[in-house]
């Protein structure tokens, strides 16, 4: 078959076959997509296409089977979700957590970098140094600057509760472990 009686074909055969397969499946989309995906398929084999007497049957076998393969590959999939439902609704973030956030935000973003990747992301000063590309000292002082105005957006607010050390991360003695850490707690 050449490009030309191909594009015949289908132009005649592709809005009949989409009607035959929107009746089996029920949905008209996926009916068009597994025509259409038979087509590609067909195009592939269209040289040879002529010897076949049927190449509309062949085309909608070939749709047919697309679309029960998609039906059973949703179905395993509904089945799946049935024996393992998804875990429920993770709660949102709490108070404390959407202070902290908002807290952070109010910093420079030195100091931000530096309180997070200390604190939460639990790296030593030296690391966190190495990661910005900053000197130890510098790193230090960031922390000490970032910690205390964190403090003082933390316990500041007329309903606010006071927010310890463990709330922002434990003091960084200048040695790069925390007052914990060293057994020098305050």
């Amino acid at each position: 078959m050449t490009e030309d009686e191909f594009d015949a074909f289908y132009a005649a055969a592709f809005p009949r076959l989409v009607g035959q397969l929107y009746a089996l499946t029920g949905d008209h989309g996926e009916a068009q997509d597994v025509v259409q995906e038979a087509f590609v398929r067909a195009w592939d084999r269209r040289r040879s296409f002529l010897a076949d007497e049927a190449p509309e049957a062949w085309i909608r076998t070939v749709a047919m089977r697309l679309a029960v393969s998609r039906w059973r590959r949703a179905r395993r999939w509904v089945d799946l979700v049935r024996r393992n439902p998804p875990a429920d609704r993770v709660p949102g973030p709490g108070p404390e957590h959407t202070a902290l956030v908002q807290a952070l935000r109010t910093l420079p973003e030195a100091q931000r970098t530096a309180v997070v990747l200390h604190h939460l992301c639990d790296l030593s000063v030296e690391q966190v140094a190495s990661e910005t590309g900053s000197p130890v000292g510098t790193v230090k002082a960031r922390l000490s600057r970032g910690r205390a105005a964190l403090a003082a957006q933390l316990s500041a607010g007329p309903d606010a509760e006071p927010y310890g050390r463990d709330a922002i991360g434990a003091r960084d003695d200048g040695d790069g472990r925390s007052a914990k850490e060293s057994g020098r707690a305050r």
